[in-house]
């Protein structure tokens, strides 16, 4: 039997673990301190643990806090799921399918899918959460997600089905001022001596790896002056003068005036759109999704 006042606590802890503040977290919870306060005691004294320290600074996670509040996050997001589901399933709605995808993809891949799937599917109720490309595979394997839209390289898994979606010719990021803004091509190996926005490796390792595999094929290693998380904000960082980046040119789109997206002299094609599943859970919301997802498409 579901212990659903376990559940509300632990919903509570997660809040107060985000806040850092009972006060904070009440307001957020739309209830009082003093309850929330004593249903955090009540959770405490069923698992016989402390998962705060209190002082006048703030409230901090103990140690065991620290540990169980990934799980507990995770339930929580389950939580939320479930409850969108019943309220898709009261509306009658045929279903909910959960699609995690990176920022990028949100922007040209994601969607036209998604508008297919809801002219195919009129009932379905369609749930996106952004992701990073590292967490795709796990939040597949775990249920949180459905499908995942991201940049998967690499041998394929037994478990994961995947599709290459879009694949992008390799450019250049510069500011409009640089030197090299006015060249209509740009020699990979003329970049020798800039500073560069990377995008950071452990949000999407292995295209970290291929950009780093291809630089030092080229001769050189990049100088990082910055890491981000994302190809839109290696675009940002750049038109701000904080350096060059190298970024699928299916980005175009996206960048500012005050950002030019140069062709490189070498053609060097990136994956830069992949959709994903999980091939040991029977879904027949991903099945039908599927149907509509088209070939790989160049950019």
């Amino acid at each position: 039997m579901i212990n659903f006042r376990l559940m509300k606590q632990l919903w509570m802890f997660s809040v107060v673990a985000e806040e850092q503040h009972f006060g904070r977290a009440a307001k957020r919870l739309g209830m009082s301190q003093p309850p929330l306060t004593e249903q955090i005691k009540v959770l405490e004294q069923a698992l016989k643990v402390t998962l705060f320290e209190r002082s006048r600074q703030g409230t901090r996670l103990t140690p065991i806090g620290a540990a169980i509040l990934p799980a507990v996050q995770r339930l929580v997001q389950q939580m939320g799921q479930v409850e969108r589901a019943v309220d898709e399933a009261v509306r009658g709605r045929t279903g909910v399918l959960t699609i995690g995808a990176v920022s990028s993809a949100m922007f040209d891949v994601l969607p036209p899918i998604v508008e297919a799937l809801k002219k195919k599917t009129p009932g379905l109720a369609i749930s996106v959460h952004e992701i990073d490309s590292v967490e795709a595979v796990p939040a597949l394997e775990a249920g949180e997600i459905d499908l995942a839209f991201a940049r998967l390289e690499g041998p394929p898994n037994d478990r994961i089905g995947r599709i290459a979606l879009q694949e992008s010719a390799l450019c250049v990021a510069l500011h409009r001022h640089h030197p090299l803004a006015a060249r209509t091509r740009i020699p990979l190996s003329a970049l020798n001596d800039e500073e560069f926005v990377m995008f950071e490796r452990r949000y999407s390792p292995l295209y970290f790896d291929h950009l780093m595999a291809t630089c030092g094929i080229h001769g050189f290693s990049p100088r990082t002056l910055h890491e981000v998380r994302s190809i839109t904000a290696q675009i940002a960082f750049v038109g701000c003068g904080q350096g060059v980046a190298l970024v699928p040119a299916s980005m175009r789109k996206m960048a500012p005036q005050s950002v030019l997206l140069k062709p490189l002299k070498e053609k060097i094609m990136v994956t830069t759109a992949t959709v994903a599943w999980n091939r040991t859970r029977v879904n027949p919301l991903v099945t039908a999704a599927l149907t509509v997802i088209g070939t790989p498409t160049p950019a």
